[in-house]
């Protein structure tokens, strides 16, 4: 399949991915991930190796249509989970045991 990163023509295939990624520890999963096998890479780290190109000559979404044409799940930034807020019982019984400690 023929796709362009950073403006740069490649011509990808899911198995060429693939053996390029065989070997690779993936990093820490902050953002965008791809899975590949059984592991999930950054879309970054995917790109620099099958592009060997620096990471900031492109961005996560090119590498995430390139990828998910070629058949790989891709999943996009967690949710933040919001803070669970206290209710008046619990506030209340915060505030008197730490005015109680004091």
């Amino acid at each position: 399949m023929r796709c362009v990163i950073a403006r740069f023509p490649f011509e990808l295939t899911k198995s060429g991915v693939v053996a390029s990624m065989k070997g690779v520890k993936p990093e820490p999963v902050t953002g965008e991930s791809v899975r590949i096998g059984r592991r999930d890479y950054p879309v970054k780290q995917v790109g620099e190796v099958i592009t060997r190109q620096d990471r900031r000559d492109f961005t996560a979404g090119e590498v995430v249509r390139a990828m998910t044409r070629l058949g790989f799940a891709c999943r996009a930034v967690p949710a933040a989970v919001p803070a669970r807020a206290l209710t008046p019982l619990q506030t209340a019984s915060a505030l008197l045991g730490a005015s109680s400690a004091a």
